[in-house]
């Protein structure tokens, strides 16, 4: 068979998989259920790259397909599963689908770009820094903003596509993101899971943010 299945890319794969379910939830409706899967896909390409590394007699050959690989399974997770959540909150107006393009587009671009300049951006510091935001940070941002949706709904309700137009633009803008150390990554993960933990215990509001409910108490909007 062509590609690679040792355990290198196992976590990459798993955190694939996990998007893909993540999108049959959002579209049938369970979008708690796929946040989780958001946060899921977000914790394997956190380790993904250090276990790859454990493997000290990788080949070129191998380490060029973990980076394409890589690439390739960030767009279906943190490019188009958000997409797809925000579209089934709400964000299906002209505005919001051009927003949410905006933001694949964007996440696209950056991928792309990371690809050819992996080895090769001066400006880049491989070791402590990002150049920009990186797409992976939806995984946590998103999820943390619909935590804050159930307590306050009109700050949801119109605060979404900024989240979304920000992120995308913050993709491609060009500044350094220092990025975590491993303490702050394991708060970071502390707090996301709580926070999904909080989301799927919401029973009283259903499998999806009552947007009928929402917009009754959004002056102009009923």
């Amino acid at each position: 068979m062509i590609g690679f299945y040792d355990y290198t890319v196992w976590m990459t794969y798993a955190s694939l998989l996990s998007s893909v379910a993540g999108i049959f939830c959002a579209c049938s409706g369970h979008i708690r259920w796929a946040l989780a899967c958001l946060a899921l896909s977000g914790l394997l390409d956190a380790f993904d790259g250090k276990v790859a590394r454990t493997k000290k007699d990788r080949t070129d050959a191998e380490k060029a397909f973990g980076v394409q690989l890589d690439s390739l399974c960030d767009m279906v997770c943190f490019g188009a599963l958000p997409v797809v959540i925000a579209y089934h909150l709400g964000m299906h107006t002209a505005l919001g689908t051009g927003i949410l393009g905006l933001y694949c587009l964007a996440g696209l671009i950056r991928l792309a770009w990371f690809n050819i300049t992996v080895d090769a951006d001066p400006c880049e510091d491989g070791k402590k820094y990002y150049q920009g935001m990186p797409i992976t940070s939806i995984s946590v941002i998103l999820p943390v903003f619909y935590a804050v949706g159930t307590l306050a709904p009109r700050v949801f309700l119109y605060g979404l596509p900024v989240v979304m137009l920000i992120s995308g633009v913050l993709f491609i803008v060009r500044f350094s993101f220092r990025k975590p150390t491993t303490a702050e990554l394991l708060v970071l993960i502390g707090l996301v899971a709580l926070v999904i933990l909080y989301i799927l215990a919401c029973h009283r509001w259903g499998s999806v943010l009552p947007w009928k409910w929402v917009l009754r108490r959004v002056p102009g909007t009923a």
